[in-house]
């Protein structure tokens, strides 16, 4: 594969965030897209137009919703400018520190950087350092309607695969990720180096805005039990605040006895019982950082005390937090001293 529009210039610098919570596939998507566009030519050395870093929003290590672990040189104090900036999705840059930080950067930035690209809820981070407003954007089906309530002078499109507005780019996820890097990359190296990129990966350039093919929201509200089709994906974005059975049942639009019976038949569990699962898998997932600290995780993932936590902890795992983190430890030094990693 050779594209030729950029060869006689620098690469142009790209930088994606990560933190701890990050979609994996948001994020991995963009990159590899981006890594499919290299050049295979002896003289360049398989050089590319893209420079592409993983920066740190929480440190030089992060760990994804799904477990995998990343490292980088690189953090927001220490980033160099870059020309296109892409904020993967996941449950963290919806709430927390790791949006404010990237929204307060974004602030500071936005000026100097030609293109800003969010990926699903990434675009939460966008609208936060105020750079949305009035402007047009999409994201995941599931998140529509709780980023209206947050950001109303915001133009959402639920059904597009992805669009552009100015320098804003945004999508709604999975495949329209890798579908909006394509668009970057015609605009960079022409439509034949991205329609190369697109047979590579067995993709199809797509234009902003296209609808062809894609979800239509109502579909999914069509019956009363379709409410509760974006619950999940909206309270592990709000753990950390109080999610009583009434604040649910109004979310749905339904009063909390019809609600709490419609929720245990649509996900085998009382909406009590359903919260703490996913307070807990989260919090079991954050634990896995070794800087985490169980007061901090118990604090982000809803618990009022360290005490109240531990003990759901221990009920749900049969071990509690620091047992966990201290079984964590053993287990990683016996893989870092098999044979497999010997020098």
């Amino acid at each position: 594969m050779k594209i030729e529009k950029l060869n006689a210039r620098q690469p142009i610098a790209v930088a994606i965030l990560g933190f701890d919570g990050v979609s994996a596939l948001d994020l991995t998507g963009p990159l590899e897209t981006f890594f499919a566009a290299r050049v295979d030519d002896v003289e360049t050395e398989r050089s590319g137009p893209y420079q592409v870093r993983l920066i740190g929003v929480t440190g030089k290590s992060f760990t994804s919703e799904s477990g995998l672990v990343y490292k980088t040189r690189y953090t927001l104090r220490n980033a160099v400018l870059a020309d296109t900036v892409i904020i993967p999705g996941g449950a963290a840059v919806q709430m927390g520190e790791a949006s404010r930080k990237i929204a307060e950067w974004l602030s500071s930035r936005a000026v100097g950087i030609r293109r800003i690209a969010s990926v699903c809820g990434g675009v939460y981070a966008v609208a936060k350092a105020g750079l949305l407003e009035t402007r047009k954007i999409t994201t995941h089906w599931k998140l529509v309607q709780d980023f209206r309530r947050q950001f109303p002078r915001v133009d959402v499109d639920p059904a597009a695969s992805f669009i552009k507005d100015g320098k804003f780019y945004s999508c709604g996820g999975g495949t329209a990720a890798i579908e909006m890097t394509l668009a970057l990359i015609q605009e960079d190296c022409g439509a034949r180096g991205a329609l190369s990129v697109a047979r590579e990966l067995v993709m199809r350039l797509r234009p902003p805005g296209d609808r062809e093919n894609s979800l239509e929201p109502l579909q999914f509200e069509c019956g009363p039990m379709d409410r509760f089709a974006d619950l999940p994906a909206w309270i592990a974005s709000h753990l950390s605040d109080n999610l009583s059975v009434e604040l649910l049942a109004g979310r749905v639009c339904l009063c909390p006895r019809h609600f709490s019976r419609l929720f245990k038949r649509f996900f085998q569990a009382s909406p009590a019982v359903f919260v703490e699962q996913l307070r807990l898998d989260e919090a079991r997932r954050r634990l896995r950082v070794p800087r985490n600290s169980i007061e901090d995780v118990a604090r982000d993932v809803g618990y009022q005390s360290a005490d109240s936590f531990r003990r759901a902890f221990e009920r749900r795992y049969g071990v509690s937090p620091l047992g966990y983190k201290r079984n964590l430890r053993i287990e990683n030094n016996k893989i870092y001293r098999s044979p497999l990693f010997a020098a």
